[in-house]
């Protein structure tokens, strides 16, 4: 590729730090705050180069925001940019977001911290409804993508089938949809060429790429598999975690519905209650959202039988997650950015991403409903009738006041715009006033 040699190094190395230092806000405001720096203010990359970039990083497993700056960093130099880039997007918030877990797990039973994360809850259900309404919006333009959300949907919801099962059939409706001329892809206008053009990698290239990308994502797992056998908790993190880099299309929210399924239900790693705590701590940290799943792990290992300091276990399950979840986003850009036009032109891969991105609506309308049940209500029962899985609460234990915090913080973020961070904030202490009248 080339690089841009006008910019030194050193000082885009302090700025990829600043921008993961002030990246709250989700990926809209991370993308909007990137825009404003490499575009408006620095001018290191043209509008079309960062659209180019943004449109690429959608396609892809992950959080678009890291991958943007991963991307940005590699247009300005190279793998060197790239890497700089990306660690800098995620290492503010994972420090935070470690510590945030540390004093989770050692407080979280005090009646002070519960009272707060009861208000946070709240919360969080209101945020991830203005999600589902906000990603609705943007994806649903034709009628087939209403009916792909709506089957994702049923699938999830009733008959408990598995995320990366909905999103391979999504991928693979979109596919024949768009053969059969019912999603058809929109004309894209003529856009100018971009300053900064990478060349075309050979194959033999391409293949090193490939096989020093998965030998420093899976060589990890796989070590700590043999290492420890398939049944240890931190073996079972780095292969599950793993497999959740493949497939989180559209963003923490959307992935959350399998992780909870999983990592709740079937690993009993945390509870309902506690996965809501996690995100709830997520949205008030700088990076990506998926940071979420750092916790998870963290308190899967904290709780499990390692044979060693529950603290240590924790922080130890907490960079398996993060490994597994990051490092697989450095793999997809160094790859697949050198071939970013290309990619962009084949109408049946776009028309599978774009049926993936609505089947994510339906997945989060799954989130949405599961999370309000636990948050409303103090006990929910799932029961099996034939082949139909169903949520049942117990009416006699719906919480008025988690009602109250919920519809307040829907008004604040659907009405009034408020952002994430205010919301959470008022939403505990809130919390805080409830619990002590």
């Amino acid at each position: 590729m080339t690089k841009n040699s006008a910019v030194p190094f050193r000082e885009a190395f302090h700025v990829w730090a600043k921008i993961g230092f002030l990246s709250f806000g989700g990926p809209a405001g991370q993308i909007a705050l990137m825009h404003r720096i490499l575009v408006d203010e620095k001018k290191w990359l043209s509008e079309p180069q960062f659209l180019h970039a943004l449109n690429f990083c959608m396609l892809l497993p992950g959080p678009e925001a890291q991958q943007l700056a991963t991307y940005s960093g590699w247009l300005l130099h190279g793998v060197k940019g790239g890497l700089a880039a990306g660690l800098m997007f995620i290492l503010p918030g994972v420090a935070v977001m470690l510590g945030l877990s540390m004093l989770y797990a050692a407080y979280a039973e005090l009646v002070l911290v519960e009272a707060i994360f009861f208000g946070i809850k709240a919360a969080v259900f209101a945020i991830v409804i203005e999600a589902l309404i906000r990603i609705s919006k943007r994806v649903m333009t034709r009628r087939a993508l209403y009916a792909v959300a709506g089957a994702a949907f049923v699938s999830i919801f009733f008959f408990d089938v598995a995320f990366p099962v909905v999103i391979a059939i999504a991928a693979l409706a979109g596919v024949l949809a768009a053969r059969g001329g019912f999603m058809p892809q929109p004309e894209k206008a003529e856009e100018e060429t971009p300053e900064v053009v990478p060349v075309r990698r050979t194959l033999l290239r391409s293949a090193v790429t490939l096989g020093a990308g998965l030998l420093v994502w899976l060589g990890p797992v796989v070590l700590l598999i043999l290492a420890l056998g398939g049944g240890h908790v931190l073996a079972q993190e780095a292969a599950f975690f793993s497999k959740m880099a493949v497939v989180t299309f559209g963003g923490a929210y959307a992935v959350l519905a399998y992780v909870a399924q999983e990592a709740v239900q079937n690993y009993g790693w945390l509870n309902a209650g506690e996965m809501l705590d996690g995100l709830g701590l997520a949205e008030t940290t700088p990076g990506p959202l998926i940071m979420v799943l750092q916790f998870v792990g963290f308190l899967g290992a904290y709780r499990a039988e390692t044979g060693l300091d529950p603290m240590l276990a924790g922080i130890a399950g907490a960079a398996v997650t993060t490994w597994v979840t990051f490092a697989p986003c450095f793999l997809w850009i160094f790859l697949g950015a050198p071939y970013v036009e290309r990619l962009r032109k084949v109408e049946s891969l776009n028309a599978a991403f774009t049926a993936i991105t609505a089947a994510v609506a339906g997945v989060i309308l799954n989130l949405a409903i599961w999370f309000g049940l636990h948050v409303l209500f103090g006990e929910v029962e799932e029961r099996q009738i034939s082949v139909f899985r169903l949520w049942v609460p117990d009416v006699a234990t719906l919480d008025p006041w988690a009602l109250a915090l919920s519809a307040g913080a829907l008004v604040a973020v659907l009405r009034f715009k408020v952002g994430m961070v205010p919301v959470l904030g008022v939403a505990a202490g809130l919390g805080l006033l409830v619990r002590f009248l």
